[in-house]
Parts: C-alpha cells; sequence; structure tokens
C-alpha cells in the first residue's frame, strides 16, 4: 500500500512547492535529533525527510499521484526510516538549506565588518503654545539637548593624529566564526567580535572630549517655523535637527509636539471655537447689537434678536480657527459658536421691584403656571416618561 506523503508532512495534495518545503522546516526543526533525541522523534525525522525528498522531486510527486511509491522501486529502504534519512539530498548543504534556508552547510559568507559610523535617532520636544498662538502661527526659538559632532576629532574618534587599527582579533573582518560537530555534520557559526564590537577596527588612542564615539552632548537652539491652526499633540518635524549619529553619522529629525495650554475665553474643538456670552435680561427681550470680541479679528458686532432665550445658540462663520492640511497650508477657517447666557439679576432695589411687579402685571404674568412636558413634540421630559412606562 502506498505511503501517504502528504499526510507525513502535513500538506494539501495540491500544495506548492515552498508549502512543502515550509512545512518539512517546520518538522524537521522539531523532531531534529539535537532538539529531540527521542527514539520516537528520530523515526518520524526519517519519515518526514523521506516524505520531503519524494514530493520535492517533480518525477517521485508524480508517481505518488498516480498511486504509487517510487521509494518502493529505484533506490528503495527509505519508508518508515529504515535507510538513510538524508537520502536524495544532494550534500549537508541540501540538508542546511532545508532546515534554514540556505544558512549552512560548509559556512556561508560573513557579513563582514558594520561601519562605525551611524544614523543617528530621531529626538521629541514638547512645545507650550497659547491658543493665539496656535491661531496665528508664529516662530519659536526652542533649546534642545541633543548629541552633537565632536569638534575635536569631527566625528573620527581618534586622538588628533592618531588613526584606527585592523582588529587584531578578527583581521578585520568584523566577526568570529566557530566550527562545531553535530548530527549533521560540522557546522559554522558566527558572532561578532568582542574586541572592536563588530566594526573591523579598533581605536587604540580615543578622543579624550568624546571617547571614542565621534559626538557630545551639548544644547543649541533652533528655530521651529509653527503655522497657523496646530493643535494639542501635532508634530512638527524638523529635518536632520535630532541626535547625531555614532562616528558623527547624518542627523535624525528633531519632532515639536505642540502643546496647546487652556484658554480662559474660548474653548477649542477641531477647528471650531466655543465660548459663553453673558447678556442682561432686558438685553434678551429687546434686543440689540453688542460687541463681542473674537479671538482673531478683534471685536465684533453680534445681532442679538428680540426674545432671544438662554442656551440659544449663534454661530459667526469663519471666525474660528484655521484649517491647517496635512502639506502645512491654511484652507479656510473654522466657525465661533456663541453660547447666549441670559443673566437675571437677584438684587433690586424697591424702584425696580416696583417696575418689574407693573410689567409682570402688563403682561399677565403675575401667577407662574406649568408647562407642557413636551410629549408629543419630543420635549425635554418626554424620553423619561417613555423610559418610566417601560
Amino acid at each position: 500500500m502506498a505511503r501517504d506523503y502528504y499526510g507525513t508532512l502535513g500538506v494539501a495534495k495540491n500544495a506548492t512547492d515552498q508549502e512543502i518545503k515550509r512545512a518539512y522546516r517546520k518538522l524537521a526543526r522539531e523532531l531534529h535529533p539535537d532538539v529531540n533525541p527521542s527514539d520516537d522523534a528520530q523515526h518520524k525525522f526519517g519519515e518526514v525527510t523521506t516524505a520531503y525528498e519524494v514530493l520535492s522531486d517533480p518525477q517521485k510527486r508524480k508517481v505518488v499521484d498516480l498511486g504509487g511509491d517510487p521509494m518502493d522501486s529505484g533506490r528503495g529502504g527509505g519508508g518508515g526510516g529504515g535507510g538513510d534519512p538524508f537520502a536524495g539530498f544532494g550534500g549537508l548543504g541540501d540538508i542546511m538549506d532545508a532546515f534554514f534556508g540556505g544558512q549552512g552547510g560548509g559556512g556561508g559568507r560573513g557579513r563582514g565588518p558594520r561601519s562605525r559610523v551611524q544614523p543617528g535617532a530621531d529626538a521629541l520636544i514638547r512645545l507650550s503654545m497659547t491658543l493665539e498662538e496656535c491661531a496665528t502661527g508664529a516662530d519659536r526659538e526652542i533649546a534642545v539637548d541633543t548629541a552633537i559632532v565632536c569638534d575635536l576629532c569631527r566625528g573620527a574618534g581618534t586622538a588628533p593624529g592618531a588613526t584606527v587599527q585592523t582588529c587584531d582579533t578578527c583581521g578585520g573582518a568584523g566577526e568570529i566564526q566557530s566550527v562545531q560537530r553535530s548530527f549533521l555534520g560540522q557546522v559554522v557559526t558566527a558572532r561578532p567580535c568582542p574586541v572592536c564590537r563588530g566594526f573591523g577596527e579598533v581605536i587604540t588612542d580615543p578622543c579624550r572630549q568624546c571617547g571614542g564615539d565621534g559626538r557630545v552632548r551639548a544644547r543649541r537652539n533652533v528655530t521651529a517655523k509653527v503655522p497657523p491652526g496646530v493643535g494639542d499633540g501635532m508634530r512638527i518635524r524638523l529635518s536632520s535637527q535630532g541626535e547625531v549619529g555614532p562616528g558623527g553619522g547624518p542627523a535624525g529629525d528633531l519632532y515639536v509636539e505642540i502643546d496647546e495650554e487652556p484658554h480662559e475665553v474660548f474653548v477649542r474643538q477641531g477647528n471650531d471655537l466655543h465660548c459663553n456670552f453673558r447678556i442682561p435680561m432686558t438685553t434678551a427681550a429687546l434686543g440689540a447689537s453688542v460687541p463681542i470680541e473674537t479671538l482673531i479679528d478683534g471685536d465684533y458686532e453680534l445681532d442679538v434678536e428680540p426674545g432671544t432665550q438662554p442656551a440659544t445658540e449663534l454661530v459667526l462663520t469663519g471666525k474660528g480657527m484655521p484649517r491647517l492640511r496635512s502639506s502645512g497650508r491654511v484652507d479656510g477657517r473654522g466657525d465661533l459658536h456663541v453660547h447666549i447666557d441670559v443673566v437675571v439679576p437677584t438684587k433690586l432695589d424697591d424702584t425696580q421691584r416696583e417696575l418689574m411687579r407693573q410689567l409682570a402685571k402688563e403682561r399677565g404674568e403675575e401667577v407662574p403656571t406649568l408647562a407642557s412636558n413636551g410629549t408629543k413634540h419630543g420635549g425635554l421630559f418626554s424620553k423619561r416618561r417613555t423610559k418610566n412606562h417601560r
């Protein structure tokens, strides 16, 4: 009876070559004798190796798909782990390629020494700004503490007149290779040289100012051009103003994060502004044109209609914050929402009290009455009443 090579690897009959290879690698790592020394694991390791040999060969796979077993004829003895578990592979290099994707065998090429000059990291600083500054934009000078190029060695890391020397331990390769014998034969591994730390070079006489790093920390001033319309949490990128890299490598970027201070009058919501505007009850009843101070445009004449009620919201179009696009351009402005707060007097003298009584009498308002709860029209208590009746 033909063996189920697909089942052994746990793949479907229409699996691609890459899927078969991935399945074999996964099983081989789990069952390899160096990882799992049990007899059962070694037996299964031989089975999955044989299955991979068969299914990775187009001719042998065609025999399997036709219902035959290519291992029962030809070289034989591979099934069930009774034969050579590595039969069918061209050599140790093929086995290591199956295990590690081409990283093993006779010891591949090393990565070589890494450059002492490395790119620098980005830096982040927070900038506190008032709402007015966020609205109009500003050029702000910021003091930042970052790594800069050492002015004594100019990033070389060596003392004046000194030079770097080739590492004697790794011979300038930047890594040390070791050979180990295992079930698979000789396996070559590489690790960074502990003496030169992978650079392949050693600074025997380092710069006294930077200690061989090629950079020092210093405080400097940079100018951030803040466009109109920025908001809390937004970041402005200053290219190449961040940390200088080791060995005097190129600097990273500096990100300036906006910390918007709360305003005493205006509350910001996106590009819109909101404020409360207190007016006397006489103004609310009679109406008037009253001045109101905006954030950017100065005083504005606000028309209060006669009979304006408390909590009325008046919208001043285009009197809010500038709309800042991702490109940094300003495209229009938001609105200013004015929330009317009608002030009812709490202290009246005798004359004022008498006038109020006469007004109440003229309007027939001596006795207050209960108002409709607005159930039929979806008023204030309609939802509560509906909820209570459920």
